[in-house]
């Protein structure tokens, strides 16, 4: 018992615990998560071999400072600045992206309550949702290729001025004439706001996503490229097969029928009911098949 006292006295007097507060828990919680974002963006991206690269010269760097290395020391200390310079203008999209999607969590939707759409109103009608599909499986009979691109609450505005300015209702009539062969306007994408064909003859960005297959030509890898960058959804008929995709949030879906369009669409459109519930379509899914291959 003695022994035990002396610890005691000699190491252990004086000592107490932190006074420990909700908000120290908060803080912990807070740097965890964002932590842990970060470690799943840089592993879902090409910053991952960067990360490895810089763990490699701070090892290199704590190796000269272990046998105090002055030179390589010295050229370390004065290249940090510019090495970190580089790096955010290398992997500026990859930074742009991550704010992106960081803007796009419903976390901060619901702290900042920013978006322009219309209070318990659809974003489009039923009968738009039943145009777009009829266009677009009338086109794939034939194999009419085409790409249309549904804006949400991320504006496409940017997309749009690469085009040319259409403004007019949606109707199948209007969107098979738009895609047909040796149009003025069957070249790009259209860009779909409402009930409304906003501009056709858009360009988007493509695709660097090294996943996909490479069977899939420029259609597909823009339609997912604005997918990536907008919470849009978009849908690619296939000129080659004559199948329907849909991409949205970067995945791509492949050779859906007319009954999953409708449903996508339906849930796409945000319409809610007198209880607040968003409308439910009947039926199975059929024919799903996602790729990212």
């Amino acid at each position: 018992m003695s022994a035990i006292q002396n610890f005691i006295d000699n190491y252990l007097y004086g000592l107490s615990l932190p006074d420990i507060k909700i908000t120290d828990f908060v803080e912990i919680f807070i740097i965890a998560f964002v932590l842990y974002e970060i470690m799943l963006w840089v592993k879902n991206t090409r910053a991952w071999m960067l990360f490895k690269g810089i763990i490699f010269l701070m090892v290199f760097i704590l190796f000269a400072a272990v046998f105090e290395m002055n030179t390589i020391l010295w050229i370390a200390s004065k290249t940090i600045n510019v090495g970190i310079i580089a790096v955010i203008i290398i992997f500026q999209p990859e930074l742009r992206k991550a704010l992106e999607q960081l803007g796009r969590k419903n976390i901060l939707t619901s702290l900042f309550p920013i978006d322009t759409q219309r209070n318990g109103e659809e974003r489009f009608s039923d009968k738009t949702v039943n145009e777009i599909t009829k266009a677009v499986f009338e086109m794939g009979s034939v194999r009419t290729g085409a790409l249309i691109v549904i804006e949400r609450d991320i504006s496409l505005a940017d997309y749009e001025n690469t085009g040319i300015a259409v403004d007019s209702l949606i109707s199948s009539q209007l969107l098979i004439n738009i895609f047909e062969h040796n149009t003025p306007l069957h070249d790009g994408a259209i860009i779909v706001r409402g009930n409304r064909v906003a501009a056709a003859t858009c360009y988007l960005p493509l695709s660097d996503n090294m996943g996909l297959s490479k069977e899939l030509g420029t259609r597909h890898r823009a339609g997912v490229g604005i997918s990536e960058v907008s919470d849009s959804m978009t849908i690619i008929v296939s000129e080659e097969t004559g199948k329907v995709s849909i991409a949205m949030g970067g995945e791509l879906t492949r050779s859906v029928d007319a009954e999953y369009l409708r449903k996508r669409l339906f849930d796409f459109q945000d319409k809610s009911t007198e209880g607040g519930r968003f409308r439910k379509t009947k039926g199975r899914v059929k024919n799903e098949k996602k790729s990212n291959s």
